[in-house]
């Protein structure tokens, strides 16, 4: 049976980065005539069997039009409902509070005063993507400047202390496939970093890795939590990448977990990788 399914961009990268390139191929053999499309556009989102977010990146500015649109979209995947939940960081505090070892968080909503960590500190925006308005500071450095800005853009300041295990060991992803683990690449630090030529996010280093025991232990717990706090199974989760650091006492803890839009690695991992995914997309039709 031919099926169809949309790959989603937006119109600075309208068929992605690259990254996804081997979706195609793989989703085409099992069955799926594919496509690519900026959410924007007037593509027949409605008529597609799936519609996957893949390259979304510009929705940080206009995240409210783009849940509208996540919610009309018959079959998208992840749902609207995990792409609410998931494009504001401030589930981080969720999953701090359900337990989880996360990197200590706080959030400042506009009008609200900023407290500073005594340590180095990074200051970023509770919505965004791809580390823009993303600023690091030094202990004691005064950043109400920066959570001034951040709020006068209408964004919830996110706090965080500085893992400062990035600078040698950078950030390790997790990346899921229908809720079951698949492979792990490494990310470089991208803090001042240079952007992109599309202007959506910093480039970065990336490399296959295998992740450790710990670490893998620890993304199992964020999923299990955040699908309980979703009220769905994890295997409704087409896709999910858990980004893990090591705090000052070399323990694994959740920086974010990308559940809407993020770079899975597939130019990092095996080939078989994009026909898993594929395969999941047919699981998930089912």
């Amino acid at each position: 049976m031919n099926r169809t399914a949309i790959l989603v961009g937006c119109a600075e990268l309208p068929s992605g980065d690259g990254d996804d390139d081997a979706l195609v191929p793989a989703l085409s053999s099992l069955g799926f005539s594919v496509s690519w499309a900026a959410w924007d556009s007037d593509a027949a989102f409605e008529d597609a069997d799936a519609v996957i977010l893949r390259a979304t990146w510009d929705y940080p500015s206009r995240r409210s039009e783009f849940l509208a649109w996540c919610e009309s979209v018959p079959s998208l995947f992840n749902s609207a409902a995990v792409v609410r939940w998931n494009t504001d960081k401030s589930y981080l505090v969720e999953l701090l509070d359900a337990g989880l070892a996360v990197v200590p968080t706080t959030l400042v909503s506009p009008g609200d005063d900023a407290r500073f960590p005594s340590s180095d500190f990074v200051v970023k925006p509770s919505v965004g993507a791809g580390s823009r308005g993303a600023a690091r500071f030094a202990a004691g450095e005064d950043a109400s400047a920066h959570v001034a800005t951040l709020h006068a853009e209408g964004h919830t300041a996110l706090i965080q202390p500085y893992q400062s295990s990035v600078d040698t060991s950078g950030e390790l992803a997790l990346v899921y496939i229908g809720g079951f683990y698949s492979h792990a690449f490494t990310k470089s630090a991208m803090l001042g970093s240079e952007v992109d030529s599309s202007g959506l996010y910093l480039s970065e280093k990336l490399a296959p890795a295998s992740p450790p025991a710990d670490a893998v232990a620890l993304a199992e717990d964020v999923l299990d939590a955040a699908s309980a706090l979703l009220g769905i199974l994890r295997a409704e989760l087409l896709y999910a990448r858990v980004d893990v650091v090591r705090g000052a006492d070399g323990k694994p803890l959740l920086l974010e977990l990308e559940l809407t839009e993020p770079s899975l690695g597939f130019r990092q991992t095996d080939p078989s990788a994009a026909l898993r995914f594929a395969s999941a997309v047919r699981q998930q039709l089912a």
